[in-house]
């Protein structure tokens, strides 16, 4: 099959106008504090700021259906798009709500579910969690053991989420509950959406050994105690979660990474043209140089892989299996990509200074700005070849589904 990944005079048009709204809208005091973060995430206030212009430009959910308030994009603008935005290190918009949920909605859920929670989703008014993981239970989902007893028209759940991105920021959480023990465990999980604020929820946060504080404090522990929750809350029937989760799982782990890679390898570039090793600039060392082109040539294969995926959804095929492939080759060249900008900054990756989060404080940093982020982003990035799915069970549904092994 010929793959042609050309892009039009009209494609190169809307790149144009993609980059001319991040220059307007991704305001100076929002692009200081995206730099200095060591997660990806910024203040809340600021998340919603940049979402809610996104919305009003009719762009927050280039994925979306044109009835459901999507843009109506081809599948090389939606590339683009995700690219440009990737590239300019603008505030990821939370993918719970409108690139994990909102698409199970959409899918399984009623009428009635659609009209109550998309366009919420959608403006940005709630925000969400995902609530799989729990203790014990990781990649081996199936596993879990959080319990949802029908009580009349409720249920009523225990147990607890763990490693749960922003609860303590989400106004509802989406979770996998077993309502059964029979049979197989696959099919005895429901999928629920669960209002944080009901009875019986408690939040704690895990502190990493960073001790980070807010915002960059990202996970917690979600805790229920006879939370009673309205039966009319479950996407699809009961038992059948499963079927629901794995739906999901295809949006979470089918995100583009050439953008944010090309981003990342560009501020590597940046800190070797002013970091010296050996009497000369670190930009000229030619065993740097060897690592960071050996980095670019990965880099392309992502991206190429990404177009012969987006060449496909562009004659209506679905991505299925592929996915898992994409998620391997950007999260192990993320990895990568933070490993080769500690090297570029050296010893000054060794201090935490924890005083660069302090957006209002006036003590000097220790060494340069870019050096507390770049060992910030290496540790971080340790968790993406775990989540959504660790790659090694990655590797298994490739080689089965894939390569029929």
């Amino acid at each position: 099959m010929t793959v042609d990944i050309q892009f039009s005079a009209e494609d190169l048009a809307f790149r144009d106008e993609v980059r001319a709204f991040i220059e307007e809208k991704y305001t100076p005091d929002m692009r200081a504090r995206s730099a200095k973060s060591l997660t990806g995430y910024i203040y809340k206030a600021d998340h919603v700021r940049w979402q809610k212009a996104l919305y009003e430009k009719g762009w927050i959910a280039p994925n979306w259906p044109v009835e459901h308030g999507g843009p109506g994009w081809t599948p090389t603008q939606k590339y683009i798009y995700e690219t440009e935005t990737a590239k300019a290190g603008t505030p990821r918009p939370l993918a719970f709500g409108l690139k994990m949920v909102a698409p199970v909605i959409m899918e399984f859920g009623t009428e009635e579910q659609k009209r109550k929670f998309l366009p919420d989703i959608l403006q940005s008014n709630v925000w969400w969690c995902q609530g799989y993981s729990e203790p014990g239970s990781g990649s081996d989902l199936a596993s879990l053991q959080c319990r949802a007893v029908g009580d009349g028209d409720d249920y009523i759940v225990n147990g607890s989420k763990i490693w749960t991105t922003r609860a303590q920021d989400a106004d509802w959480i989406f979770c996998l509950v077993r309502t059964s023990t029979e049979g197989k465990r696959q099919e005895g999980i429901s999928f629920l959406l669960i209002e944080m604020t009901s009875p019986g929820i408690t939040v704690e946060p895990i502190i990493l050994t960073d001790q980070t504080p807010a915002p960059e404090q990202e996970v917690n522990q979600v805790f229920f105690a006879d939370v009673r929750v309205p039966k009319a809350n479950r996407i699809g029937e009961e038992n059948q979660g499963w079927t629901v989760a794995k739906y999901l799982l295809e949006f979470e782990r089918g995100n583009a990474y050439a953008g944010g890679l090309k981003g990342g390898l560009e501020r590597v570039r940046t800190i070797a043209k002013q970091e010296r090793g050996d009497g000369q600039r670190l930009i000229d060392d030619a065993g740097f140089l060897a690592k960071l082109a050996a980095l670019e040539v990965e880099v392309s294969a992502v991206e190429y892989t990404e177009l012969r995926t987006l060449s496909a959804l562009s004659v209506g095929q679905r991505v299925g299996a592929e996915s898992s492939i994409l998620k391997c080759q950007g999260t192990d060249v993320l990895q990568r990509i933070g490993e080769l900008a500690v090297e570029a900054v050296g010893y000054y990756a060794m201090p935490f200074d924890r005083s660069v989060l302090d957006f209002g404080g006036n003590e000097p940093p220790i060494g340069p700005d870019y050096a507390v982020s770049a060992a910030g982003r290496y540790f971080n990035q340790r968790k993406a070849s775990i989540y959504g799915g660790s790659n090694e069970i990655q590797h298994e549904i490739v080689a089965k589904r894939i390569l029929g092994m």
